[in-house]
């Protein structure tokens, strides 16, 4: 696996790459890096050319103080691999980086083969389904939306605050051994802004974007995969996709919680590969 930079949408963006043959773009959640998909990494390279770049805001790549709607972040990532060369990929993302993916695909559908989708519903249904039940759940979407207050309480203690996402979040804790890379990547200057700014654009911008794309479906090939044992254990996840995307398929990963690449990567990869061809 390499590590290089590339100046993409004036923004300086870090990515990894590995590999020869058909084109994978692996695009990470929050609040995680590119390094999430260390265990499937070289599993993925064996056949294709993986590219996993760190989004805007994350990991090694440019924190600025705006473009964080899930528009301008496809569009980052859009720059990147044409300008490796590459005119259709295929896509897998997990949680942000899927939302980063779906918009991708619906603003660019020329650009996407194919899109798998890990542990995420889109955006549009998470604010449709937003009842007092799921708000328990997802209730680090409405407090990362404020405005100072994150980052002035997490920021005390990173590690803490992130280490309860690590631990509540996660079945197969042993498996995510990388934390401290990501309260490492989390701690830089002006990071843990950015990880809240990409949740700040979820509304009112992303479901703005995606309100106007209400009804539209992808017509690629969608794969979703979620942890059973994770909040989306407890959505029709499958049925869900289906209104958002023609040709779906997926299902739940038994005793695994969000972090799929991480708790189960041999049973993702091997989902992967069968999906990707």
């Amino acid at each position: 696996m390499d590590s290089a930079m590339a100046t993409v949408n004036g923004i300086r963006m870090h990515y990894r790459h590995a590999g020869d043959g058909p084109p994978v773009v692996l695009l990470h959640g929050w609040p995680q890096t590119s390094y999430c998909w260390h265990k499937i990494f070289d599993d993925l390279a064996a056949t294709h050319t993986v590219i996993a770049p760190d989004l805007r805001g994350y990991g090694l790549t440019d924190k600025p103080r705006d473009g964080y709607d899930k528009r301008t972040m496809a569009s980052d990532v859009s720059e990147l691999v044409r300008g490796l060369g590459f005119e259709r990929v295929s896509v897998v993302g997990h949680d942000r980086g899927g939302r980063v993916a779906h918009r991708w695909a619906l603003d660019r559908p020329d650009e996407i083969d194919r899109f798998a989708v890990l542990d995420i519903i889109p955006t549009r249904e998470m604010w449709r389904r937003m009842t007092a039940d799921t708000a328990r759940g997802y209730w680090h979407w409405l407090f990362h939306l404020q405005p100072d207050l994150p980052e002035l309480l997490a920021g005390q203690n990173i590690a803490a605050y992130l280490g309860y996402f690590f631990e509540r979040w996660t079945y197969q804790r042993q498996g995510l051994e990388a934390a401290d890379e990501y309260i490492k990547a989390f701690s830089a200057p002006g990071a843990l802004r950015a990880g809240f700014d990409d949740y700040r654009a979820s509304f009112p911008t992303d479901a703005e974007h995606d309100d106007a794309d209400a009804g539209r479906k992808l017509t690629i090939p969608v794969l979703a995969l979620w942890g059973a044992t994770g909040l989306l254990g407890q959505l029709p996840t499958l049925e869900i996709w289906r209104d958002y995307a023609e040709n779906v398929t997926g299902s739940a990963i038994a005793e695994c919680g969000h972090f799929l690449a991480e708790e189960q990567p041999s049973i993702v990869v091997d989902h992967l590969k069968r999906f990707l061809g």
